[in-house]
């Protein structure tokens, strides 16, 4: 693909429609009003040509657009972008590139179905492009990891107030870069990876959180990125251990106030803020979790 890269793409800044609030009844019998997670499809084309349907908040749609390109190996740098047009009335995203894209049919033909929330799909290509992949990285303090997951705690907005959501965020060493919602995590990280383009937030060093499960397709997307660490508060796979140790992802599990499991990378970290020596009979109290 021939890319221009003085020319930024032509981009829509869409409002999505407004999260209903609706009645309901508790355990009482009583009626209380409460907000309701709004889900919208989002349906993806490509010089005209249908991709998929994404179920999204639609908070940030343009970028969810570009990250999901990009996660997924249709483009390769934000310049090989003409314009991205997101319209709310036909719930549809117009995406025109610069120059045609390389095996564009022979991806969408060969895909594979992923464990991500609802129905995840990763397309033919992604596994070639994993095996090239050797992130590196500086050594992250155990120290910084307890001060993100801690700033991290208050930013579950969305879920507070109506749940039936998942959180993702990239962060430095001791500060939240970015993070956002959506009713699936695949989507909030495509979201990220879209913004990071847009504002030119580079990869090096970083930290990419998420509520969810640490699968095969999270650990994908996060090494597309080429973002070193991967933290979440859930569990992994076996297939998502598998990819971070041909991708060099560090891979970071359970990890909720100041536990955590370093499923693999653990000689990234310098554990200089071990808590307190825990009492024999609580060694794997984390198996209650």
């Amino acid at each position: 693909m021939t890319t221009n890269k003085t020319k930024r793409p032509e981009i829509t800044k869409s409002i999505r429609p407004k999260t209903q609030i609706i009645d309901v009844r508790d355990e009482y019998n009583e009626i209380k009003s409460f907000p309701i997670t709004g889900e919208l499809p989002l349906t993806i084309y490509v010089n005209k040509k249908e991709v998929v349907t994404l179920m999204t908040l639609g908070h940030y749609p343009e970028s969810l657009v570009i990250g999901y390109l990009r996660n997924q190996g249709f483009i390769s740098s934000l310049y090989d972008l003409d314009s991205v047009q997101v319209d709310w009335d036909t719930n549809s995203a117009a995406v025109k590139t610069v120059s045609s894209i390389n095996d564009f049919d022979n991806k969408l033909t060969h895909k594979v179905v992923t464990s991500g929330c609802g129905q995840g799909t990763t397309f033919g290509g992604i596994w070639d492009d994993l095996q090239k992949k050797n992130l590196m990285t500086k050594r992250i303090k155990q120290s910084s990891i307890y001060k993100i997951l801690k700033l991290l705690h208050d930013k579950n907005e969305i879920y507070r107030l109506s749940g039936a959501v998942h959180g993702c965020a990239i962060c430095d060493k001791d500060q939240i870069i970015d993070f956002i919602e959506d009713v699936g995590r695949h989507n909030a990280v495509d979201a990220i990876a879209g913004n990071m383009w847009l504002d030119d937030i580079k990869s090096d060093n970083k930290i990419f959180y998420t509520t969810g499960r640490l699968t095969s397709e999270m650990v994908i997307k996060v090494a597309q990125m080429n973002i070193p660490y991967l933290i979440s508060r859930s569990g992994i796979t076996e297939m998502g251990l598998n990819i971070a140790k041909e991708t060099g992802v560090t891979l970071i599990g359970r990890a909720k106030g100041r536990h955590f499991l370093a499923y693999h990378g653990s000689e990234n970290i310098d554990f200089d803020a071990k808590p307190d020596p825990r009492p024999d009979n609580s060694s794997d109290i984390w198996k209650r979790r």
